[in-house]
């Protein structure tokens, strides 16, 4: 960790616009899973003082948000889709836009990764009903994945309008856009990965059909609140969630279709020197975003290499913020950084949430 103050001409310290998105730095907070919503998905008081902490970041993209109810994929996450979340997320972007940050939410459908214990007895819907491997979280403990229903063709354009009416919600909340959960094996991942998608009508099959139902979802939450307040996540070739692919060429056609439609910004999670990651460069020679992903932490000094190496014009990072409220001014001072607690990642209270000191609290201390 260097413990030099950042230059004031550090990469990281630029200013950035991705679409509509005005952005005071290249440090973007990624999403992450807390598992601190109400049991009924409705954002809270806690989550409000959690993200207004971190609102130094150039963007905060928030936890991964289910825009329906059959969406949601683990206990306590929060949703997009009734009154009541939406007002919960007011409060958060009221929170957030008082300390001068900006955020959006992650609309995230869990798709497969799911469990009937978690949706009240439903089952989880896929674009085929692949079973994956492994267990996942519900109320009631670690079980077993279910085989998720495959989604009929006649079901697509209400699952893509669900995603346009989340989006319409998160923006009349006073949230800044939304980004598209399109990776980690969630639902529109689920659909670009030969892998998950044995589909044989005009949504599996070919690149074309598998990315088909993605750029349906980007047209409409595009149309819905305006193509310059929509992002996208991507994995390609991620195999989190049991994914497996045998074709990225998915993701280059994709890219061509976002950048048709006018999204503000594509994030990317893959290696600063994966082959697959140049490609989508040369589609999206701006507002690029990179996460590397869940290997190693995110050092300052590597962030503003790859900053200043132009693989991307911003970066997502996860675990630093988590611990650090205040990360933004920490790397800039060349401060020594709080340690996670990873017993404290998934639910609890406010330990290892919102009680992460900040250098006023500990200078004070």
């Amino acid at each position: 960790m260097s413990t030099t103050p950042l230059n004031p001409d550090s990469p990281l310290l630029r200013p950035l616009r991705l679409g509509a998105l005005q952005l005071d730095n290249r440090v973007l907070m990624a999403p992450l899973t807390r598992n601190r919503a109400d049991a009924d998905g409705t954002p809270n008081a806690l989550q409000a003082t959690y993200y207004a902490q971190r609102a130094g970041a150039g963007l905060i993209i928030t936890e991964g948000s289910q825009p329906a109810a059959i969406g949601k994929g683990y206990p306590n996450v929060p949703g997009v889709h009734n009154d009541a979340q939406q007002a919960g997320w007011a409060r958060i972007a009221d929170a957030v836009h008082t300390e001068g940050g900006r955020i959006v939410v992650q609309l995230m459908h869990g798709g497969r990764i799911s469990h009937p214990d978690t949706l009240g007895g439903d089952t989880p819907v896929a674009p085929s009903a692949v079973r994956p491997a492994g267990e996942v979280v519900t109320p009631s403990g670690l079980q077993p994945f279910a085989e998720p229903r495959e989604l009929r063709t006649d079901e697509l354009p209400r699952v893509a309008a669900e995603f346009a009416d989340a989006a319409r919600r998160a923006v009349a909340a006073g949230l800044d856009g939304i980004e598209l959960h399109a990776a980690n094996g969630y639902l529109l991942h689920q659909f670009l990965t030969d892998g998950s998608n044995r589909r044989t009508d005009a949504y599996g099959g070919s690149s074309e059909n598998r990315a088909r139902f993605v750029i349906e979802v980007a047209e409409a939450t595009a149309a819905a609140i305006g193509a310059d307040r929509v992002g996208i996540r991507l994995s390609p070739g991620g195999a989190f969630n049991d994914m497996s692919e045998s074709d990225l060429q998915v993701y280059p056609l994709l890219a061509r279709e976002l950048r048709r439609i006018g999204l503000a910004y594509v994030h990317v999670i893959a290696a600063p020197d994966a082959e697959i990651l140049g490609e989508l460069r040369a589609l999206w020679p701006d507002r690029l975003v990179l996460n590397t992903g869940f290997a190693q932490d995110s050092e300052r000094d590597a962030v503003a290499a790859i900053l200043a190496s132009g693989v991307a014009d911003a970066v997502a990072v996860g675990r630093p913020f988590l611990a650090n409220p205040d990360l933004i001014r920490r790397w800039t001072e060349g401060a020594e950084l709080n340690e996670p607690d990873q017993a404290t990642f998934y639910g609890g209270d406010a330990r290892g949430y919102t009680d992460y000191p900040s250098l006023d609290e500990v200078v004070a201390a």
